[in-house]
């Protein structure tokens, strides 16, 4: 479907858009499986890891707040495939980085072209639920984690067998260039105001902030199970990698659930979710071993599926919807790209398991919260 004029109103196409959930799911599943290898390769402690992985904030956030919205309204639904296009690049660099500041360098040019493609995906997803009236986000945010699943399960797999992190990574990069081309012909307008910047209207910041806080939880376990897994439980590569796997495969259970569950309300299933999450978190931390530390992993998943759809949904039905998608995604994703830095100084400090005992606390927090947000 291609636009008429500047002022035809045009929906983008849902399987593209769909697609680029996948591939940038694809990457950060990939990514939390091969992070021992990274680890080990630049020769990181905890600590330091968990430094470098801030530098994905670094690079998204000023993309989000200032890049997006303008290359959304330049280029309708286009842009999820000019930001494929620059993340299919970024993806390459971890692989090749062998010391420290190599590492921050590949991790800030992976989060600049994450943000334009989050945004990107999440304002077209947004569009297209306004135009059909039909709840699509969990059904897109199902999709992301299951290329989390993929992209997990077989890079550890992967590393079971003996691959190394290069050829891994460039699989994957190799899959996100091809997206960049499918949804390159998608020429849907995604709005058509002039985008003004970011809208900090009150009611979007605190769901954005309640997001954030949610997300810390989603992306400390995304990012850090696989290690936890193989550091502090001894499990195989391939076992370590079911970590952020089984995670993820939770996470798309409860979205896809998420996305039939109309008889609930937003508040009562992120609350209760996040309830679950703090559970999850606490038996993780607490395990003798991987198989129980699987379960803790999957518990968290399930019940921390519905924030993003939950979040990003409302911001999506906001009129002016990439300026809104942005301002909600930006804040919120503070606390994804947070999480995993904020559960490597902990670890450095103390242990992995005491930073799983924090992320339930941060879980616990957020169910209190929800109770109390107006969501629907």
């Amino acid at each position: 479907m291609s636009d008429t004029s500047s002022d035809t109103v045009t929906v983008p196409r849902r399987a593209p858009t769909l697609a680029g959930f996948f591939a940038l799911g694809l990457f950060w599943g990939a990514w939390a499986a091969v992070l021992p290898s990274v680890q080990h390769a630049t020769g990181t402690s905890k600590g330091a890891l968990g430094v470098a992985l801030l530098f994905v904030s670094v690079g998204s956030i000023p993309v989000m707040f200032f890049i997006a919205p303008r290359t959304i309204e330049r280029f309708g639904a286009r842009a999820v495939a000019v930001g494929c296009t620059a993340f299919a690049v970024a993806t390459l660099l971890p692989g090749l980085a062998t010391s420290l500041p190599a590492l921050v360098l590949a991790l800030a040019a992976c989060g600049m072209a994450s943000g334009l493609v989050d945004v990107a995906i999440n304002a077209n997803i947004g569009r297209i639920e306004n135009a059909t009236g039909k709840r699509l986000q969990p059904l897109a945010h199902g999709t992301y984690s299951t290329g989390v699943l993929v992209g997990a399960v077989g890079a550890g797999l992967a590393r079971g067998a003996g691959s190394g992190r290069e050829p891994i990574l460039i699989a994957v990069s190799i899959v996100i260039a091809l997206t960049a081309l499918v949804v390159s012909g998608d020429h849907a307008s995604v709005h058509t105001e002039r985008s003004h910047g970011l809208r900090f209207a009150p009611g979007l910041v605190l769901i954005g902030v309640v997001g954030a806080v949610a997300f810390v939880v989603e992306g400390g376990t995304e990012n850090w199970s696989a290690l936890f897994l193989e550091r502090q439980l001894h499990a195989h590569p391939a076992v370590s990698g079911l970590g952020p796997g089984v995670f993820a495969a939770s996470m798309a259970s409860g979205r896809f659930l998420g996305q039939a569950a109309s008889r609930f309300s937003n508040r009562a299933l992120l609350s209760g979710g996040a309830a679950l999450a703090a559970v999850g978190c606490l038996v993780a931390a607490s395990a003798p071993n991987a198989a129980v530390g699987l379960v803790g992993f999957a518990l968290a998943g399930a019940g921390i599926a519905l924030n993003a759809p939950i979040v990003f949904g409302v911001a999506g039905r906001h009129p002016d919807a990439a300026t809104a998608v942005a301002t909600v995604t930006t804040i919120g994703y503070v606390g994804l790209l947070v999480g995993p830095p904020l559960v490597g100084l902990v670890a450095q400090a103390s242990s992995l398991r005491v930073s799983f005992v924090v992320l339930a606390v941060v879980a616990a927090a957020v169910a209190a919260a929800a109770t109390r947000l107006q969501l629907d």
